[in-house]
């Protein structure tokens, strides 16, 4: 396991990751790409293995789905460091950009793929999910 850090645009707010992410994913929603321009790296990680340090402003949105999603921006230089779902309360949505060191990871699907402009690159190697996926399956139990 590799320990990542990371921080906002102008360093007010910084993280540190202590597990390795449940997933990394180009998100094509509607929402990254006002966001980015673009679609936009994102790491699913488990909340408890996230440690965030500094002043974070909120903007709260209700998705197509239905439910609230919390997006967090740094209150200095307005930096989107981080996301939450109210119906995955135990999972945040990591911006890839803001690591330190950023080709830690690497992307294994494309999602929201059918929101992505006609010009998008998406890359043909990586899974493709049209929409949302599903969550990742929870850990096998050590007792088991």
């Amino acid at each position: 396991m590799t320990e990542r850090t990371g921080r906002c645009l102008c360093g007010a707010v910084s993280f540190t990751l202590s597990a390795e992410p449940l997933a990394v994913r180009v998100c094509w929603c509607r929402d990254c790409q006002h966001l980015a321009a673009n679609g936009t790296v994102n790491l699913l990680v488990a909340a408890d293995a996230l440690t965030v340090s500094g002043t974070l402003s909120e903007f709260l949105k209700t998705a197509d789905s239905g439910n609230e999603i919390s997006r967090q921006f740094c209150a200095t230089c307005g930096t989107h460091v981080l996301a939450r779902s109210s119906a995955r309360p135990q999972f945040r949505v990591l911006r890839a950009g803001n690591l330190d060191e950023p080709s830690s990871i690497r992307p294994n699907m494309n999602i929201w793929a059918a929101s992505a402009p006609d010009w998008a690159c998406l890359d043909q190697a990586l899974e493709r999910i049209e929409q949302q996926p599903l969550p990742p399956k929870p850990a096998p139990s050590a007792e088991a």
